[in-house]
């Protein structure tokens, strides 16, 4: 009775033990963001509706005709979601300018725990003539889930407006480089 009393006890601490890890591994941001097997709220993250973050545009700097930006993603108070590493992004406007995505398709996941950020790194050029380049209106980016954790339909879609000056758009050169989510701030001029 005694040994099946102190494996019980066992048993019982370690599934704590793990749980309690879990948590506190997604609160720093580093566990594993994809949803897990278990049906445990702490021990999995579902994916990001557009409602559970805020986006912004952030400007990287430049230099020898090379322009840097980010998307960054901010989990708003209480939230906690994840981004697929490889995220949909499209322009509005800007016709001949093209979206190429660089991210690896394995890319992994990022949580965004409570006010944790997230970012996609962007890349383009700014060299050629004014008459051949363009200034998109907005990038929208496409949330990974479009519904709630009670099945309310959550239009996936967020658009920021373009605040990141002209891009080139000739037969040359006429590309956004979009990498893969990172965790953190994005990094600033």
């Amino acid at each position: 009775m005694t040994t099946r009393k102190t494996i019980s006890r066992v048993a019982a601490a370690v599934a704590v033990a793990g749980i309690a890890a879990g948590a506190t591994a997604l609160a720093a941001g580093t566990a594993s963001a994809a949803p897990a097997s278990s049906a445990s709220p702490a021990s999995s993250v579902q994916p990001c509706t557009s409602n559970q973050f805020t986006s912004k545009l952030v400007y990287g700097g430049a230099g020898a005709g090379n322009r840097y930006g980010a998307l960054q993603f901010t989990a708003n108070p209480g939230e906690r979601c994840y981004l697929p590493g490889n995220l949909e992004v499209d322009l509005v406007g800007a016709h001949n300018v093209l979206i190429n995505n660089t991210a690896p398709a394995d890319a992994p996941a990022v949580a965004l725990v409570d006010g944790s950020s997230a970012y996609v790194p962007l890349h383009w050029t700014g060299i050629e003539p004014y008459a051949q380049q363009q200034t998109p209106n907005a990038v929208n980016v496409v949330a990974p889930s479009d519904s709630n954790q009670h099945g309310d339909y959550i239009n996936p879609n967020v658009t920021v407006d373009w605040t990141l000056g002209v891009v080139d758009a000739d037969s040359v050169s006429h590309t956004i480089d979009v990498g893969a989510v990172t965790r953190g701030l994005a990094p600033t001029a």
